[in-house]
C-alpha cells in the first residue's frame, strides 16, 4: 500500500509540473451545432473569433510566431514595440484590439485589460478601416503552413461573419474552417 501512495503523490506532482495553464480568454464564445466529423488541427491553426456582440479577436499559438506578427504590425503601422510589450504579445491569448489602442493594452495590468477587453470593439473590419486583412496577411506570412479557422458564436450576426470571409476571400485565403459543436447526425425517418 505504502508504494502505491507513493506512486500516487509521484503522479499529482508530476502533472502539477508540467500542466500548462491557458491565459483567461477574452471573449466567451457559444458555437453553433453542427454534423460535421471534420477534425481542427491540434496545432498550427490561425483563429478568428466572432463574439455574440460582432466583435473579431484574433488569436495563434507559438510565441516566436507571435512575436514575429508583432513585428510585421509595428512595421505595417510604424510603431515600435519594446522588448517588455512583445514579450506580453507573445504570451496573452486572443487579442481584439484596433491598432491604436494596442500599446496600451500590452502595457495595462491584468484588472485593467479585462475592463479594456470588455470595451473594446474588436479588430476593425469596415471598408474604411479593415485591420484584420492586414493582421490576417502579417499572421500568414508568419507563418505560412498555418490553417485559417473561424470561430463564429451562435448569436452573432450573420453580416459580421459575411464581411470576415469576404476580408479572407479578397486577400486570397480561400480555404479554411468553421469551428462548430459536434451534434449527431440526423436520423432518417422510417
Amino acid at each position: 500500500m505504502t508504494p502505491m501512495v507513493d506512486l500516487a503523490f509521484l503522479l499529482v506532482t508530476f502533472f502539477m509540473l508540467t500542466t500548462k495553464f491557458r491565459p483567461d480568454e477574452p471573449v466567451i464564445v457559444d458555437q453553433p451545432s453542427s454534423v460535421s466529423q471534420i477534425p481542427l488541427p491540434d496545432k498550427g491553426v490561425l483563429m478568428l473569433t466572432i463574439d455574440a456582440n460582432g466583435r473579431v479577436f484574433f488569436n495563434v499559438e507559438g510565441q516566436q510566431i507571435r512575436k514575429d506578427i508583432l513585428a510585421r504590425l509595428g512595421s505595417h503601422f510604424n510603431m515600435t514595440f519594446d522588448e517588455k510589450e512583445t514579450k506580453r504579445f507573445a504570451v496573452l491569448s486572443s487579442i481584439g484590439m484596433p491598432m491604436n489602442k494596442l500599446k496600451e493594452y500590452l502595457n495595462a495590468g491584468d484588472e485593467e485589460r479585462k475592463i479594456m477587453n470588455l470595451a473594446t470593439k474588436g479588430i476593425p473590419i469596415d471598408s474604411t478601416n479593415n485591420e484584420l486583412a492586414i493582421w490576417v496577411n502579417s499572421a500568414r506570412k508568419a507563418a505560412p503552413r498555418f490553417s485559417l479557422a473561424i470561430k463564429g458564436d451562435r448569436e452573432a450576426d450573420i453580416p459580421t461573419i459575411k464581411r470576415v470571409i469576404s476580408i479572407l476571400q479578397d486577400n486570397k485565403a480561400n480555404r479554411f474552417a468553421l469551428i462548430t459543436n459536434l451534434e449527431g447526425a440526423p436520423e432518417a425517418a422510417k
